[in-house]
């Protein structure tokens, strides 16, 4: 008997999905700058390029986590990559992860001190303490608080894109010197390779997130119609972006948060009400990588994971403290490399199987 799919619990596990890439890479622009925006045209082609890719990718990975939810032995990596290959990936993903818990940390110091003069300390210390918190209080209540953050963050970036690109779309013809003038701000000097290290980073890092969401599905199909709504709704946010930074690429592409100026470009008080939703995608997104390191070495809900997360948390304020922007560039690029193979076999081991079968994705 075929179970009925619940088409709430899809869209709670959709806000989840994208919640995930709703940190402050994304939701400051930045990552998007870097990643898509500062090859120009090109970057439409990258966006095409990651759609195909987190739609074999990020599917999968839910997928595998709702079919072997009820197995306590479930390892995504192992899974996917076999025993010694997997072993290495349990292990790379916490330091890959602690990593980027510091670069959302560090952006939302940036965030608050751009907007309303906060002190970047005092910015950075806020996301710490809120980490911390949202690991104490459980991942089914985290799931449940952060799965309105990411399609409201989406909303509010389709929102200002589409204004932003119907006002100024003249400032397109802009884009056709972008990759000449801003290969600074580029990762890596092949346009192709930019869009493979996004797919990388965000699948990779965020695998084990992805697998515990997957698992609260009643039904694999569940679990693969949200992550597939996610990545649809994801990319078409990405676009409106991309092309709303191009159309003033002068300005956009030498700010640390380039979507709270185009925000703040409509309405200063829009900008206010924006730069409350950063604060929000940078909680959600760090508050899953706390999860998921402390998960690796810790029990939760225990005084040891308290412990744990506690000095994590501590810790990652600290190297957060070091340049936004340049953070992005490094840890992401690095994590990306990282994750090729892992990737790899998640798009052989789904498209060699189907989608269909349920033994494997």
């Amino acid at each position: 008997m075929v179970q009925e799919t619940d088409k709430f619990n899809i869209l709670k596990i959709m806000g989840a999905y994208v919640a995930w890439v709703m940190g402050s890479g994304f939701a400051t622009g930045q990552e998007i700058m870097q990643f898509f925006t500062c090859y120009g045209y090109k970057s439409f082609v990258l966006l095409a390029i990651n759609l195909v890719g987190f739609l074999i990718i990020g599917p999968g990975i839910l997928g595998a986590g709702q079919i072997n939810r009820d197995n306590p032995e479930y390892n995504h990596f192992g899974f996917f990559c076999g025993k010694k290959l997997g072993a290495f990936y349990s292990w790379y993903l916490p330091i890959s992860l602690f990593a980027g818990m510091v670069i959302l940390i560090s952006g939302s110091g940036a965030t608050l001190k751009e907007y309303f003069g906060i002190n970047h300390y005092v910015g950075a210390l806020i996301m710490a303490i809120l980490a911390f918190v949202s690991y104490v209080i459980g991942f089914q209540r985290f799931v449940k608080i952060v799965s309105f953050i990411g399609p409201t963050i989406i909303a509010f970036t389709v929102f200002v894109g589409i204004v932003t690109v119907v006002r100024d779309f003249d400032g397109l013809s802009q884009a056709a010197a972008v990759s000449d003038s801003m290969a600074e701000k580029q990762p890596v000097g092949q346009w192709w390779l930019a869009g493979l290290l996004y797919i990388s980073y965000n699948l990779t890092g965020g695998s084990a997130y992805y697998s515990a969401l997957g698992a609260t599905g009643a039904t694999r199909r569940e679990a693969v119609i949200g992550a597939t709504i996610g990545t649809v709704v994801l990319m078409a946010a990405i676009l409106l972006m991309n092309t709303a930074m191009l159309t003033d690429i002068g300005r956009t592409a030498v700010l640390d948060v380039p979507t709270l100026y185009l925000t703040k470009k409509i309405s200063v008080t829009l900008g206010a009400v924006f730069s409350v939703i950063l604060i929000m995608g940078i909680f959600s997104s760090c508050s899953a990588m706390m999860w998921t390191v402390c998960n690796k070495f810790v029990k939760q809900g225990t005084r040891k994971g308290i412990i744990f997360a506690a000095c994590a948390g501590g810790v990652a304020f600290f190297m957060g403290l070091l340049p936004f922007a340049d953070l992005i560039g490094i840890v992401y690029t690095l994590s990306g490399y990282a994750g090729f193979i892992f990737v790899g076999c998640v798009a052989y081991k789904r498209l060699k199987t189907g989608i269909d079968r349920n033994e494997s994705v």
